[in-house]
């Protein structure tokens, strides 16, 4: 089972979207995006697009929520959500 990841940061949204089409027509049964902070949002922005306008046959398989633990530069714990969403070809 081939699989791939997208990683969203803060790039315009169709950038992701193109990345997460070519990992399909490459021949991935899965994509994961993976995002945090405030790209969160832009995330779930990809993955409706995606299967709204071009893939009508990927749908969510899971999401995962979750918080990390960063450091910031002034050397304090700082908390980021982070969310991963696993886009899968339907099976017919």
């Amino acid at each position: 089972m081939t699989e791939g990841v997208v990683y969203v940061g803060q790039k315009p949204v169709m950038n992701y979207v193109l990345a997460t089409l070519t990992q399909f027509n490459e021949g991935a049964e899965r994509v994961v995006l993976k995002a945090r902070g405030k790209a969160i949002s832009r995330a779930v922005d990809v993955a409706e697009i995606v299967r709204n306008r071009f893939l009508p046959n990927v749908e969510v398989e899971s999401i995962k929520i979750d918080t990390e633990e960063l450091e910031s530069e002034q050397g304090r714990k700082v908390n980021v959500s982070t969310i991963e969403i696993v886009l899968a070809k339907k099976s017919e």
